[in-house]
Parts: C-alpha cells; sequence; structure tokens
C-alpha cells in the first residue's frame, strides 16, 4: 500500500516569522532562517520563543536599532543572546539581518500590534527611540497598547536610552543623578517626560527599569577623527558646541559595557550618566584628532572644515547653553564599570589604530 502522501506543513495566519503555507521551493529559503525550527519540529514561532526563554536563554528586543543599539547587539551576540529589533527602512533592515538579528521594519508613531506581541517573548528590552517634536515619545502615546501587550510576558529589564542635555544649562558645574534636572530646549523637555514614563511602565510591569543619561557619543565610523575626514562644513548645532567650555562624552564600547552591567545590577527604576572622565570642550578633541591624522598620514590634514572654526573661535560671542560637567560616580559605584575610555585621547588613539586606509 503506498504511503500517503505527507501533508503541506502550514503555519498560523498571524505568525510574523512564515507564510500560511510552505511550498518546498519556500522550505529551501526557511532552512537558511530562524524558522527552520518550525519545519523540523512542527511548530510555531512563538512556541520557540517561549521555549527559549523558559530554558533561561537571554533575549533582547532593541526598539530602534541604531548606532549604539547595533554595536551593543554584537556584543550580546557574542554572549549566545537572541537578539531582535526594529529599524525605519527596508535596506537597514536587511543589513541588519546579515548581522544575525530578527529585524521588523516598524513605525513608532502607528505600532503594529504584531511586532509588539513579538516583544511580550523576550527578557530585555532596549528602547532608543527619540522622541517626536509633535507627540513627544511616539511609543508611551501607546502606552496601553504596551501594558496589554507585555503584562504577562517574559520581560524582566528595561533600558531607556536618554541624553545628559535634560540637565540644561548649570553654569559649569558638576551634576550627577540628584541633580535637578531643568532642560531648555523643547526636545531636552520631550526627553526627560519620555524618561519619567518609561521608569513608570517598568515599575508597572514590575521589571528592572533603567534610564542611560548618555553624554555625546563617539566610536569607529562617528568620532571627530570622521568629522574631519569628511570635511563638509559644520552645522550650526556642532559650531555652538566648538565653543562650549565643557561637553561630556562617551565612547560606545563603554555604553555597552554600562548596559550589560545594569542587567546584574538589584536596584529598579534607576537612572544613570554614562559618560567619560573627561568633560572636555570640542575645540580641544578636534585638535587632538588632527594630531593623530597628522601623525598616520602627514600633511593630509592640516586645513578643513572645522580647522577653520577653531582659527577664529575666539571672534565668536555667541552664549551658549549646556554648561555643565557631567558625573559618572554612580554608574562606577553600583555599576562596577571601569571606563576602557576615561578620556576621549584613548578613545580616539583606539579609533585610529583600526583605520589602516583612508
Amino acid at each position: 500500500m503506498a504511503a500517503a502522501s505527507p501533508a503541506p506543513v502550514r503555519f498560523p495566519a498571524t505568525c510574523h516569522h512564515c507564510p500560511k503555507e510552505a511550498s518546498p521551493r519556500l522550505i529551501r529559503y526557511l532552512r537558511t532562517k530562524r524558522c527552520q525550527l518550525l519545519v523540523r519540529a512542527g511548530r510555531h514561532a512563538d512556541e520557540v520563543d517561549s521555549d527559549e526563554s523558559k530554558s533561561g536563554r537571554c533575549r533582547m528586543f532593541v526598539l530602534g536599532m541604531g548606532y549604539v543599539g547595533r554595536i551593543f547587539a554584537q556584543e550580546l551576540q557574542k554572549d549566545d543572546w537572541t537578539l531582535s529589533g526594529t529599524c525605519m527602512n527596508i535596506e537597514k533592515k536587511k543589513k541588519l539581518e546579515q548581522c544575525g538579528f530578527d529585524m521588523y521594519q516598524f513605525d513608532a508613531t502607528d505600532p503594529d500590534p504584531g511586532t509588539l506581541s513579538c516583544i511580550k517573548g523576550h527578557t530585555h528590552l532596549l528602547v532608543s527611540i527619540p522622541p517626536d517634536k509633535h507627540c513627544g515619545d511616539p511609543m508611551l502615546a501607546h502606552e496601553e497598547l504596551w501594558r496589554s501587550s507585555l503584562m504577562d510576558g517574559n520581560l524582566k529589564w528595561l533600558g531607556y536610552l536618554s541624553t545628559t542635555s535634560v540637565y540644561g544649562d548649570c553654569g559649569g558645574a558638576w551634576v550627577d543623578e540628584n541633580y535637578p534636572a531643568s532642560p531648555s530646549s523643547e526636545s531636552a523637555k520631550l526627553r526627560l517626560a519620555a524618561e519619567e514614563g518609561w521608569l513608570r511602565l517598568g515599575r508597572d510591569l514590575k521589571v528592572s527599569s533603567h534610564v542611560f543619561r548618555l553624554g555625546g557619543i563617539y566610536g569607529p565610523g562617528r568620532s571627530a577623527i570622521d568629522t574631519i575626514l569628511k570635511d563638509t562644513e559644520l552645522s550650526g548645532s556642532q559650531r555652538k558646541r566648538m565653543s562650549k567650555q565643557y561637553t561630556s562624552r562617551v565612547h560606545v564600547s563603554d555604553i555597552c559595557q554600562a548596559l550589560k552591567a545594569s542587567h546584574q545590577s538589584s536596584t529598579s527604576s534607576t537612572i544613570y550618566n554614562i559618560v567619560d572622565d573627561d568633560p572636555a570642550p570640542r575645540r580641544e578633541v578636534l585638535a587632538f584628532a588632527r594630531k593623530l591624522l597628522n601623525q598616520k598620514w602627514p600633511d593630509r590634514f592640516k586645513k578643513t572644515a572645522s580647522s577653520e572654526l577653531e582659527e577664529h573661535e575666539d571672534a565668536m560671542d555667541e552664549v551658549v547653553r549646556g554648561e555643565k560637567r557631567v558625573s559618572n560616580a554612580r554608574m562606577k559605584r553600583e555599576l562596577g564599570v571601569k571606563l576602557l575610555h576615561p578620556s576621549y585621547r584613548s578613545g580616539l588613539e583606539n579609533i585610529i589604530n583600526q583605520m589602516n586606509t583612508l
């Protein structure tokens, strides 16, 4: 008696990973994807997600996988985490998928409930989507949808990436997390409101929740060295930063250190300043970057748009807000972070040492 033909593999219509029916051609495609588990085991993706969570495997979802989110996700990959995230356009989605991430094209102002429900299977959530000038934090505008999606999920850690601009102009004083925030710009005011909203949501969900106030972010491909290499006219905001006496900054590797350390923290609803030890003026940083470039490639970077601005800086009379020196003492004390790059000098040296060609 001839054996009956196997029934086609079918998937629930709500599955965001898979088609409704897998033809032989689609099965070949699925073998290269995470969904091959379904073909092998005859199970739905959400079941696999649930089992992974129950087994203790850590699963990070990054809402808004930009520069910091991508590098942080790559660091977690080394520790065998499962990584998922969102981005705005299809081209970036494809590039991030090539890095081994499970990506979703996502509009935060009009969130897809299907994407939100898939976050439920994750143990950690990092939010890196900036506020919108029209609606504030676009995700918190749909807070009730979040609650229904996450209340009974596996989430145990929530992190929100903010900025030290929430402190406003402090007259050059040292400020820590207990210093009263007094944002002067509209974007900084929206950031402060978003911090409060995410911490409140974390408390309601009863998960460990943290706000990370980041200084000026730099790292490979995004540094004073890259500014000089691009040699483009500095924007108005860059010109304002040039005349600041103090600018707090942090290398992306040290951001990743702090985020990873917070996963082990027993504290909840905590704010951390993530900055280095050296709130130096931007003109000083650019001058050091130019020195490094001239040492590596002599006589090629003596005159650029930024160097011309430095020469005329003494003639600038504009009063610039945001003067402050930001303390990282809590980060070091509570998270045990030992900075890889306590100053822009070691950070920029590390970047240029990794550059072989222009």
